[in-house]
């Protein structure tokens, strides 16, 4: 049977959460020791999450300079393009400009 909507991704989620509850339970240490061995697991996965963020904003710091470098060459390349492109069309519309041979 599909289940469609996120509803399987749910109960999945839910199922693991029963999981979870069950195992901490029927675990084999007492509930102080349970209690400290959740705490310090969960004072771990903070600090891996603190340093994933930190990593992260530092590689979109890199993203965005490389980008701004990227943008500022194309902006320049761009406007030496149109230099050049004014420049001509005012040499081939000057007075007393020859006029051009195109074949």
């Amino acid at each position: 049977m599909a289940d469609h909507g996120g509803n399987g991704f749910l109960w999945f989620l839910a199922g693991l959460g029963v999981g979870a509850v069950v195992g901490v339970l029927y675990a084999p240490r007492s509930g102080d020791e349970t209690r400290d061995v959740i705490c310090s697991k969960a004072q771990e996965g903070g600090e891996r999450v603190r340093k994933q963020a930190r990593r992260a904003r530092e590689q979109a710091g890199e993203w965005v300079d490389r980008g701004r470098e990227v943008l500022n060459q194309q902006k320049e390349q761009f406007r030496n393009a149109y230099e050049a492109g004014k420049q001509a069309y005012n040499e081939t519309t000057a007075p007393g400009a020859e006029p051009s041979k195109n074949i």
